[in-house]
């Protein structure tokens, strides 16, 4: 019953239940534990994750996931054994870094805008039942958790601030608001311990909740504890820790329950483990599974729902309002909407390219941008926009050739079998579509093949640089998804094999066999083309969502392909009138499209209907009501160098403490009305603003209210986001908003005492449509508390600090703690405004072997006295120390300045 497969028990009643089918925007896939296969779901597709939080409507989220949860039903209707009702979604980790290779799958950079998100969809996935869920949604991924390189050994660097109010946040608001029956732990440490085994599980998160939760691993993590991470010596050491942690289930060995069970077992034995934490475990297991129905006689209210439900007429209509509703009109300079007829050129590579993604299901059918353009241009034109080339082997002059079995260097000269299609996806990598036969050139495991329709899979093989070597020649690097797993190899260029055929044969450019790029239809110049003898242009770019980072994948930059970028420009050039539509899963920077295009609507792949939501509002039937969820960048330069950077206050991340100007801010979106903001009335805990459409025609506004605390003992946000409505205004029209807004809600972590605070001081409110566009403001005075002086005499936990440099937090024991470690000779940690009375003993207790400085004004200010730890063998092992320092009075800033090699748990000076 701790495994992924629950078995079915049929003296009790009880039948099989599986844990974690895929339905983060639409049923996506599952698996069948009788052929041990992924099995796809031809399903309504909904926008991307990103997408639908852009609609700012938790109404329509709501309705998005309710659809989800009774196509899941319909699913579970036709196979129960393959369509289990534990649904693993949504994905409520914050959007901190654009470059996260997840990042379509979480829904904003805002706390709150994502718990609001997650609270509707998951609501939606329940049912409206008191009693009876739908389906039961789980919250990935607990916690702090946004990069994939290497995502099962990094850990990531959270103080205490920035975890509560910023990575803990939105799972709070979504079990605070029981929208969701679990969580998912995720697969890297957090403060140096696993995730797996994050007491949080099992002590903070039942807070949060009135309801009794059930919690799963992520696939393989508990074998991690045993092997990538090395946590612990033995298996059963290693489930013990996971069950009394707060894991009910081991999602691991695919359908084989065998290894935990002997596990299991052998922590009993040993006294790791007691009967009754393994009844606690399947208790919660068992929960959700009454609240489901399943031993209901009837099989509760949601058993009647039946597989029509699945691509309804309804939820067709559902998904193509959304996706007309995720759209964001990021520029227009009067040439949207376009009016019906004329002659319109749709070009790129996502003109007639509709796509789905890895927690995306299959499309049922697709409608693509030309496809919906056409139903209202008088004539569309269309070009792709691809380069076509032809590979010829500076060695032995011949082509690179599309064989029956194999690519080959075979031909003479570039017939059709030579020919090959290049779409550049960004980050330098491109695919290559065989002219002859319409296939994507793939490893397969080697050799090279074109048999692939698009990219796919879970090691996407279809991906290949193609290196200029700055003498006219070219190397293929390749660059599927399993080069970068350790048993891959070194080798990821290309070579010609004996047999003439394309193999893996080097690890450097250098051993790689040589090309001429021979560029026989310059695709960007055949688009312009296209363009230039059209009324109208529309340049449809962006990003594959398997291509250039996705899942184990982070990206580099935020730029467009080159020659996407190239298309754009050269399209522009050809035409006045043009739009630019980037359809992606992420922020670009599409900075010199925002300089010179006229035009630019930007959405997520929005499933099957994508081309629908698209003309709607570039031909005005919709309004565009779309808003960002995360701050786009100018460059990838105005982000951290290190993607593992999670500290956001320190590094000034997001809209909350990124002080530089954004190409668009977070919030931003634009209509085709206007609206004015009146003065906001603020007292009795709410702020009124009303809102009137100025315009001529109706359309809705996202009002979104934000403060910023003007006076603070530590640095507080910019500006942060406490409320939004989204509101239909017809032509003339007002309406008054009215946000709730307490003292209480302007609470922050207060360091010092390990607590939430609310500060005296006066609160800037702001209403505006965008962070960056604020309206109107007012001020509020909140009479709360001042934070006083730190006292350093009682033990204070060395976590607490006010500012940091070259220091990790790390795990105190296994089970629980955080202690502070310098990952360099020189790194401190400061206590600051601490009252201190003369004290002459400075008591450690610590871990490792090193010495603790204690410094007053600066990390090299007055030394007061050093602290020598002897080693005490292990680093989780803590011995207390004490060493005399020169007394001091008054208030000061403490600098504590640890060796590396020590471990500071907490201190006291007396």
């Amino acid at each position: 019953m701790l495994h992924q497969y629950q078995p079915a028990i049929p003296r009790l009643g009880i039948g099989l239940f599986k844990t974690g089918t895929e339905a983060l925007h639409g049923v996506a896939w599952s698996n069948d534990h009788r052929t041990n296969t992924k099995v796809d779901a031809t399903a309504t597709v909904f926008p991307q994750a990103v997408g639908l939080a852009s609609t700012w409507d938790p109404a329509l989220v709501q309705r998005v996931g309710a659809a989800v949860g009774d196509e899941l039903r319909g699913l579970h209707a036709q196979d129960p054994v393959v369509w289990g009702l534990n649904a693993w979604a949504p994905v409520v980790n914050p959007l901190r870094d654009p470059r996260w290779g997840r990042n379509e799958e979480g829904y904003s950079e805002d706390p709150l805008l994502t718990g609001a998100m997650a609270t509707a969809y998951g609501h939606g996935l329940q049912g409206d039942d008191p009693d009876h869920l739908l389906v039961a949604p789980t919250l990935k991924h607990y916690a702090a958790y946004n990069n994939e390189a290497k995502r099962d050994v990094t850990s990531s660097n959270v103080p205490q601030r920035v975890l509560n109010e910023y990575d803990r946040a939105p799972f709070r608001i979504a079990l605070e608001n029981d929208a969701a029956t679990g969580v998912m732990a995720s697969y890297n440490l957090i403060n140096g311990r696993p995730a797996t085994v994050d007491p949080d599980l099992g002590e903070l998160l039942p807070t949060w909740s009135d309801r009794r939760l059930f919690n799963v691993s992520d696939a393989w993590a508990p074998t991690n504890l045993t092997g990538s991470q090395a946590y612990f010596p033995t298996q059963a050491e290693a489930d013990a820790a996971v069950l009394q942690a707060g894991l009910d289930s081991f999602t691991v060995n695919d359908t084989d329950a065998q290894p935990t069970i002997t596990a299991v077992r052998q922590a009993l034995d040993r006294g790791l483990l007691t009967e009754a934490e393994i009844d606690e475990s399947v208790g919660n297991a068992l929960s959700i599974r009454f609240r489901l129905g399943e031993f209901d006689p009837d099989g509760g209210p949601h058993a009647g729902i039946t597989p029509a439900v699945i691509d309804s007429p309804e939820h067709r209509a559902l998904a193509r309002e959304a996706a007309g509703e995720a759209a964001v009109l990021l520029k227009n300079d009067g040439l949207l909407p376009l009016k019906p007829g004329g002659t319109v050129a749709v070009v790129g590579p996502l003109a007639e390219k509709v796509h789905t993604d890895w927690y995306g299901g299959r499309l049922p059918y697709r409608v693509s941008t030309r496809d919906a353009i056409a139903e209202r241009a008088a004539t569309v034109t269309t070009a792709g926009g691809a380069d076509r080339i032809a590979l010829r082997d500076v060695a032995t002059g011949r082509y690179v050739t599309v064989g029956e079995t194999a690519l080959g260097v075979t031909a003479d000269t570039p017939v059709a079998a030579a020919q090959f299609d290049s779409e550049d996806w960004g980050d330098g990598v491109s695919t290559l579509r065989s002219v002859s036969t319409g296939k994507l050139v793939s490893y397969d495991w080697g050799p090279f093949r074109a048999n692939a329709d698009e990219p796919g899979g879970w090691f996407v093989q279809q991906q290949f640089r193609i290196e200029d070597q700055g003498d006219g020649t070219v190397v293929l690097n390749y660059a599927g998804y399993e080069t970068q797993e350790s048993w891959f190899g070194a080798n990821h260029y290309v070579t010609v094999g004996a047999d003439g055929n394309l193999t893996l044969g080097s690890a450097t450019a250098a051993g790689a066999a040589r090309f001429s790029r021979e560029l026989l239809v310059d695709g960007v110049a055949a688009a312009a083309a296209t363009a230039r003898k059209a009324s109208t242009a529309v340049v449809v770019v962006g990003t594959n969502p398997f291509v250039a980072g996705r899942e184990v994948h982070d990206r580099a930059t935020l730029d467009l392909g080159a020659r996407q970028e190239a298309l754009i420009r050269a399209v522009r050039a050809a035409n006045p009138r043009t739009v630019v539509v980037l359809q992606s899963s992420y922020p670009q920077a599409i900075t010199w499209a925002q300089r010179h295009v006229p035009g630019i609507l930007w959405t997520t792949h929005a499933g099957a209907e994508t081309g629908h939501g698209v003309a709607d509002v570039l031909y005005g039937a919709v309004n565009p009501s779309g808003r960002l969820t995360q701050t786009w960048y100018s460059s990838v330069s105005q982000l951290p160098a290190d993607l593992l950077q999670y500290d956001i206050i320190k590094s000034g991340q997001t809209y909350l403490y990124d002080t530089d100007k954004p190409l668009y801010p977070f919030g931003h979106g634009l209509s085709y009305t206007t609206f004015r903001y009146g003065t906001p009335q603020v007292g009795d805990g709410r702020v009124r603003v009303t809102v009137t459409n100025t315009g001529t025609r109706a359309g809705d506004e996202v009002v979104q209210l934000y403060t910023h605390q003007r006076t603070s003992r530590d640095v507080t946000p910019v500006k942060q986001l406490r409320g939004f409505r989204k509101v239909h205004l017809a032509p003339g029209r007002s309406t008054t908003v009215t946000f709730g807004l307490a003292a209480a809600d302007l609470a922050r972590w207060d360091v010092t005492r390990q607590r939430w605070v609310v500060e005296s001081s006066v609160h800037d409110v702001l209403a505006g449509p965008s962070s960056a566009d604020i309206r109107v403001r007012a001020a509020m005075t909140v009479r709360g508390e001042r934070i006083p002086a730190r006292d350093l005499a009682p033990l204070t936990r060395g976590e607490t600090f006010d500012a940091y440099h070259d220091i990790d937090l790390v795990d105190e024991t296994k089970r629980r703690g955080t202690a502070v470690t310098s990952t360099k000779a020189g790194g401190w940690i400061a206590f600051k405004d601490a009252a201190l009375r003369g004290g002459t003993t400075f008591r450690a207790r610590a871990a490792g072997a090193g010495t603790v400085e204690v410094r007053i004004g600066s990390a090299r200010g007055r030394l007061l006295g050093t602290l020598t730890l002897a080693d005490t063998t292990s680093v989780h092992e803590y011995a207390s120390v004490s060493a005399p320092i020169a007394p001091v009075t008054g208030r000061h800033d403490v600098y504590l300045v640890p060796s590396p090699g020590l471990r500071l748990a907490e201190f006291s000076i007396t």
